[in-house]
């Protein structure tokens, strides 16, 4: 295997790994993507391969090419029938392999059809609905619904969020690393004052306890835990939501506390809509859509709402208004004409 390492990309280090899917994770750490990247990178790289080789005849991703690649993409879309984002992320996958592992940027790689990415109109809560289903999930999850509602963050940014991110004196909050690797502030909502130095005092008891135990600190992101060995042990980059169980870092191994798990919250909300009889294909992320669109019925200037969501073009926020549109029901259907409203 070693002799693919050779000819590697222009402007990266040469690949110290001998396996494929060790090599594609150390480039996708050199280039500092995301773990969820790299889980699907990962993921999707292996169902290529195995695919290729399903009738027992293994091939390195070398030695394929668009014929391959294009079969491989066209069983996802047709036999699979994976949805344009699924397929998108697939066809991302394997162009990351193909160009930045085995340095091949061949013309074939970008005459490969993507699917259209579709706009959809987002799926947004009442007023009404929101302050029904908040009502119902508690504890710190309940406390995370209302700062996602609240602030408009996405829920990697709130789990993510540092002690030192909170300011109560301006009322702020400081985003770090959005999407994009884009910092920005967005308040904090006065009603979740209490709510939020609870949680502190709840995530300091747990960081009190990793202290005593001369436990590893927190993960540090972009190599600081090298450049400030202790910092991760401090009570400034400490989570403002820790989960209550250790679990293992999978990219050092090494035992430390991470963050609430994503999926917790996604599941009391899924409960909460249920029981509410809100029969809304809503998720978390319904949340930030709700909250840009109460900003706007509110009157809130469309500019500020893009900042607040760290939108790089306001052609993304303007999404809401088609909202807007089809909440406000402002053009009369004719049938109104004919009958008498029931």
């Amino acid at each position: 295997m070693n002799r693919y390492n050779k000819d590697p990309k222009v402007g990266a280090p040469a690949l110290q790994s001998t396996r494929l899917l060790d090599q594609l994770r150390e480039r996708i750490r050199y280039l500092h993507y995301s773990l969820q990247t790299e889980k699907a990178y990962v993921y999707w790289a292996r169902f290529f391969v195995r695919w290729h080789g399903r009738n027992g005849e293994m091939r390195h991703p070398r030695t394929m090419g668009q014929a391959e690649v294009e079969a491989f993409l066209t069983m996802l879309a047709a036999e699979r029938q994976v949805s344009p984002a699924t397929h998108r992320q697939a066809l991302n996958a394997i162009l990351f392999l193909y160009k930045e592992v085995l340095g091949q940027d061949l013309p074939w790689l970008q005459s490969i059809g993507r699917p259209p990415e579709r706009k959809r109109i987002p799926v947004v809560l009442t007023v009404t609905e929101v302050q029904s289903v908040l009502a119902l999930i508690e504890g710190a999850e309940g406390v995370l619904a209302r700062l996602l509602y609240g602030t408009g963050m996405r829920l990697a940014e709130g789990l993510n969020l540092r002690v030192k991110d909170l300011d109560f004196d301006r009322h702020a909050i400081v985003v770090r690393s959005g999407k994009g690797d884009k910092d920005r502030v967005v308040m904090l909502p006065h009603s979740l004052v209490r709510s939020l130095r609870d949680q502190l005092a709840k995530s300091r008891a747990l960081w009190s306890t990793d202290r005593a135990s001369q436990r590893s600190g927190v993960f540090m992101p972009h190599a600081l835990e090298a450049k400030y060995p202790r910092a991760g042990e401090s009570w400034a980059w400490h989570w403002v939501f820790p989960s209550d169980k250790l679990s293992i870092d999978p990219r050092t191994g090494v035992e430390r506390r991470h963050h609430l798990f994503d999926e917790r919250l996604g599941n009391r909300l899924k409960a909460a809509l249920m029981y509410s009889g809100i029969a809304k294909h809503a998720t978390v992320h319904t949340l930030r859509h709700s909250f840009a669109t109460h900003l706007l019925q509110a009157g809130t200037d469309i500019r500020t709402v893009q900042e607040l969501l760290g939108h790089s073009d306001v052609s993304t926020t303007m999404i809401y208004t088609h909202v807007l549109k089809v909440a406000a029901g402002g053009t009369a259907s004719p049938l109104d004409t004919l009958l008498p409203a029931h």
